[in-house]
C-alpha cells in the first residue's frame, strides 16, 4: 500500500516521542490504517544539535517552509510551539490541502476558530487532542462520546505544575515558595513559572474545552483567571480542617444557554473524586444532562503521554483519509455566545478575616452579609497565638458573584477588619 507521509515540525521531547511511537509501533499502526506511516521530513531549529533518537540526516531541515511546501507530505504534525509564526505555517499547510495534528494549546485557544474555519473550507482535518490534557483523550470524548448529550459542567485540574505545588503544600505543610523552587529543580515548573502559577495555561485549556463542550466560540478573554501565588500553607490547613482540599480548578458551567468559565484556586470537598488527584496528574470532571457524572484521569504532560495522543490523532486523520471523510468531523462553534452576568454566577465562598479582638465585631461583619442577601453556612471566630488579631472564618451558602463583590467592597471599608487574608471559591 502507498505509505502516508508525515511532516514533523519540532523534534524536542514530544517530537522525539512521536518518532519513537511511529517507528516502534509501525506494524500495529499500519494494520490499523492499511498502509505504512512514514515521517518524511522534520523541521528543527538547529540541524547540528545532538538528538536523543537517530534520524536520517537527509530528512532534517531548519526551514519549516520546506516541510509545508513538500507536495509529498500528507499530514503536518506540529509540536514546535509558539503562536505567530506557527499560525502562518498551519494556515499555509491547510491552504495546500494538508491535514494538521497539533499539541499547541496557545495557538488553538487564541486562533482555533480561524484555523478550524480554514480547515472546513479546505476539507482538511485539524486534530489537537494533546493540547489540553496530555495523554487523557478528553477532546475526542467531548466531541464523540458526549455527542448525544448536553454538557452542563466541565471542571478540571488541567495544569500539572500547580497541582504538584498544591499537593505538596497539602501533604507536607510546606510553603508555596519552597515547593515552587523544588518544582523548578525537578523540571515540573519553568524558570519563569508565570503562565502556570497565575492560571494562564489552565485558562487556555479551559477556553478549548468550553468551546467544544458548549459548541460556542469561547475566547481567552471570556475566562476569569486567578492563580495560586497567593495561596498560603495556612489557607490549605484551614481548608483541610473544614474537609476540603485546595486545587487550581478550571470550571465551565452553563444554565440554559448561558455559561461562565473561570480558573481559580478552589476549595473542593475532600470526598469529591477530583480532590484526590495529586502530583503532576490531571483530571477532567464532566457532568452531562443525560449521563450524569463522569471523570477522566491521567498524565497531563510528558513526552510519551503527549506523543500517544498525537499519534492517536494521526491515526484518526489517516483513517479519514482512506474513507474520504476528512474535514467532516470538525466542531465549528455554531451557537451564539451568551456569557452569564455576575448576577447569575453562584457559588459558595470561603473568607478568612483578621479583625479587632473585641466584642461586637462579629455582629458588624455578619450584618454586611445580610445587607446584600448573602446567607452564611458557618462562622468561626478564634484567637491565633501567632497573630494579635482575632481570626474569623466564614463559609457562605451559594451567593451570586455580584453580591459577593459588594460584600467584599463593604468589608474592605470596615475599620474593625485589619485584613481580608483569603477569599476562595468553594465546591461540593
Amino acid at each position: 500500500m502507498k505509505p502516508v507521509k508525515v511532516g514533523l515540525l519540532g523534534l524536542g521531547t514530544v517530537g522525539t516521542g512521536v518518532v519513537r511511537i511511529v517507528e516502534g509501533n509501525q506494524e500495529d499502526l499500519s494494520s490499523q490504517v492499511g498502509s505504512p506511516i512514514l515521517i518524511e521530513r522534520i523541521a528543527v531549529k538547529n540541524t547540528e544539535k545532538p538528538r536523543e533518537i537517530e534520524v536520517d540526516p537527509s530528512k532534517i531541515t531548519d526551514d519549516p517552509w520546506e516541510v509545508i511546501r513538500d507536495p509529498e507530505i500528507d499530514v503536518i504534525v506540529e509540536v514546535m510551539g509558539g503562536i505567530a509564526g506557527t499560525k502562518e505555517y498551519i494556515l499555509e499547510a491547510l491552504e495546500r490541502g494538508k491535514h494538521i495534528v497539533t499539541a499547541n494549546k496557545d495557538l488553538m485557544a487564541l486562533h482555533g476558530s480561524e484555523i478550524l474555519a480554514k480547515a472546513q473550507e479546505k476539507q482538511c482535518d485539524v486534530f489537537y487532542e494533546a493540547s489540553v490534557a496530555g495523554g487523557i483523550p478528553i477532546i475526542r470524548t467531548l466531541i464523540e462520546g458526549f455527542s448525544s448529550d448536553k454538557i452542563m459542567k466541565i471542571m478540571g485540574i488541567v495544569n500539572g505544575t500547580t497541582n504538584y505545588i498544591l499537593s505538596k503544600m497539602s501533604q507536607e505543610g510546606a510553603s508555596y515558595l519552597d515547593v515552587l523552587k523544588e518544582a523548578q529543580e525537578l523540571g515540573y515548573a519553568e524558570s519563569d513559572p508565570t503562565s502556570d502559577v497565575e492560571g494562564l495555561d489552565a485558562a487556555r485549556k479551559m477556553a478549548i474545552l468550553g468551546t467544544l463542550g458548549f459548541r460556542t466560540n469561547v475566547e481567552l478573554s471570556d475566562v476569569s483567571v486567578s492563580g495560586i501565588s497567593g495561596v498560603s500553607k495556612e489557607d490549605i490547613a484551614f481548608a483541610k480542617r473544614l474537609g476540603y482540599e485546595m486545587k487550581l480548578l478550571g470550571i465551565a458551567e452553563r444554565q440554559d444557554e448561558e455559561f461562565s468559565i473561570s480558573v481559580q484556586p478552589t476549595m473542593i470537598r475532600a470526598s469529591h473524586p477530583i480532590a484526590s488527584v495529586n502530583g503532576v496528574y490531571n483530571a477532567v470532571y464532566v457532568y452531562g444532562q443525560a449521563v450524569g457524572e463522569t471523570m477522566f484521569y491521567g498524565a497531563g504532560a510528558g513526552a510519551m503521554p503527549t506523543a500517544t495522543s498525537i499519534v492517536a490523532d494521526l491515526v484518526a486523520v489517516i483513517k479519514n483519509l482512506k474513507l474520504g471523510v476528512n474535514g467532516l468531523k470538525q466542531i465549528v462553534p455554531y451557537k451564539q455566545k451568551k456569557l452569564k452576568s455576575d448576577e447569575d454566577i453562584f457559588y459558595k465562598n470561603f473568607l478568612l478575616l483578621h479583625v479587632d479582638d473585641k466584642a461586637g465585631v462579629l455582629a458588624k461583619i455578619t450584618q454586611v452579609f445580610a445587607e446584600y442577601d448573602v446567607s452564611l453556612d458557618s462562622v468561626v471566630q478564634q484567637a491565633n497565638p501567632n497573630n494579635p488579631d482575632a481570626e474569623i472564618i466564614i463559609v457562605t451558602h451559594n451567593a451570586s458573584k455580584a453580591s459577593m463583590n459588594k460584600v467584599m467592597r463593604h468589608l474592605e471599608q470596615l475599620n474593625v477588619i485589619h485584613r481580608i487574608k483569603s477569599h476562595y471559591r468553594v465546591e461540593g
